[in-house]
């Protein structure tokens, strides 16, 4: 029912929120010989925005969520990195990175799910203001 799947996306938040906060981090700060290969392709000023953009994806997913303020940021998260996705996956595949299009689509495929989930089916409700 209702809580297999609940569980089911948090699992997918909590995957997604890992590899957001591990490659954001990994775009912030890169070790030199890939922001080499980074700046070939984009300006500094890119990477760095797409890295905050994709920790607080991560953050979005989950904290929103556990804490249960503003929780509609856990759809919004999700929604956000499914265009980042799409756009990865776009540039991948012009570029002939076939196997890193597939990556990022399936990341997409999990976004979508997550998002459409939590704005529709199964969203997590904020706290209730306790009465005084």
């Amino acid at each position: 029912g209702g809580s297999a799947v609940n569980v089911l996306l948090w699992v997918l938040q909590v995957f997604l929120a890992v590899a957001f906060l591990a490659h954001g981090l990994l775009l912030l700060m890169p070790p030199p010989e890939i922001a080499a290969q980074m700046l070939v392709s984009f300006p500094r000023e890119f990477w760095l925005f797409l890295g905050l953009a994709e920790v607080a994806a991560a953050i979005g997913l989950t904290l929103a969520g556990l804490t249960r303020v503003m929780p509609f940021l856990v759809s919004w998260a999700a929604a956000a990195i499914m265009v980042v996705m799409v756009s990865a996956t776009i540039y991948h595949l012009a570029r002939g990175e076939n196997s890193s299009a597939v990556i990022t689509f399936i990341l997409l495929g999990m976004a979508t799910y997550v998002a459409y989930m939590r704005s529709r089916v199964i969203p997590i409700l904020p706290k209730r203001a306790v009465a005084g």
